[in-house]
């Protein structure tokens, strides 16, 4: 199904709408071409595979081709993504934006401050407790002294128990 819709965004029967966004951050340059299609029919022709998932609801296939440039290198890469809800390019493109906001605000965050890649905990229910955990205790620090970073408020909870003591005394 990949190769069939890159080949679709490669050649489009019609001409396809797109929006565009430039964003221009920590030296660099990222461009980003939002194009989307609700023409999903021909998915599900006669000509499919057996046994092949039907995809019941899909309203739009869509891609994002990015192009990044940083200290004299471009690199450019394609992403395609399939969608239940109609989306213009332009909502396609806050749908896309907002996804990553959840992985730099919340996953990014638990992995620097609390390396959270690295933990070698695979048994049974631990790693789903160890995530709740961390999870509560990047909650209660984000609760706590909002001008100070999360990484320095662990650290000095670490190692001032009356400190610890405040962030704990958030819960309510």
């Amino acid at each position: 199904m990949r190769r069939e819709v890159e080949a679709f965004f490669a050649d489009p029967p019609e001409p396809l709408e797109d929006f565009e966004t430039t964003d221009a951050d920590h030296g660099r340059v990222e461009t980003r071409r939002h194009r989307v299609t609700h023409s999903v029919d021909w998915l599900f022709s006669d000509r499919r595979h057996a046994g092949e998932p039907r995809l019941p609801g899909l309203a739009t296939l869509a891609c994002v081709e990015t192009s990044r440039s940083e200290a004299g290198r471009t690199s450019v890469s394609t992403r395609y993504c399939l969608s239940s809800a109609r989306l213009s390019p332009a909502a396609f493109a806050r749908a896309v934006r907002a996804h990553w906001v959840i992985e730099n605000a919340l996953h990014w965050v638990l992995d620097v401050t609390f390396d959270e890649d690295r933990t070698r905990n695979r048994r049974d229910k631990g790693p789903e407790n160890l995530a709740i955990l961390r999870r509560l205790a990047l909650n209660l620090l984000n609760k706590a002294r909002p001008g100070m970073s999360t990484a320095r408020k662990r650290k000095r909870a670490g190692w001032s128990d009356a400190f610890a003591r405040t962030i704990i005394g958030q819960m309510r």
